[in-house]
């Protein structure tokens, strides 16, 4: 969630600094389908169907990384997508190390005021974490709009996603 409204951010910031959301548009994207393909499968494991069995959890969460894998790889000759495929990777490595869970510290939970769930969940309190370094360890605090909980892997997505966005939203025009 923390790294869909920071992204959007991003975005709007494009004509702030003098950048064309237009020049966005005109990005050759191929196999577009495969992010929100990979989006909506997180979304339905972990607002829909949130009871399922780890085995299963782990299962859909890891296909929902490869789905971006593979977009990131058809995609990757594009400015920033070698940043997200790192923070990604950063991700994809621990949480398969860690059962489909991506392991969060107790006081980035406590901070962002998260409780922490008893069912199969993508972030979550473990008792013995596998590269807890790579966890969900920093925290926008809770009293904050949209407190949660995010990992090193996030902030090598957003910044990706930072050169990704103002890469190519600038019209480059001959000296």
């Amino acid at each position: 969630m923390i790294i869909g409204v920071a992204a959007l951010l991003l975005l709007l910031a494009v004509p702030l600094t003098g950048g064309s959301l237009r020049q966005l548009g005109e990005i050759p994207v191929r196999a577009w389908w495969l992010l929100p393909a990979a989006l909506l499968l997180q979304v339905l494991l972990f607002s829909v169907l949130t009871k399922v069995p780890d085995w299963l959890g782990f299962s859909l969460h890891l296909l929902s990384y490869m789905l971006a894998g593979a977009f990131i790889w058809a995609n990757r000759a594009l400015r920033g997508l070698p940043l997200i495929a790192l923070g990604a990777g950063l991700n994809a490595v621990t949480i398969a190390l860690n059962g489909g869970t991506l392991p969060a510290s107790e006081s980035a939970v406590r901070t962002a005021g998260l409780a922490d769930s008893e069912h199969f969940s993508n972030s979550g309190v473990l008792s013995d974490p596998r590269l807890p370094w790579l966890g969900d360890v920093f925290a926008v605090p809770s009293g904050v709009p949209f407190a949660n909980v995010f990992s090193i892997g996030d902030v090598v997505i957003l910044t990706g996603v930072a050169v990704l966005v103002f890469g190519h939203s600038r019209v480059h025009r001959p000296v």
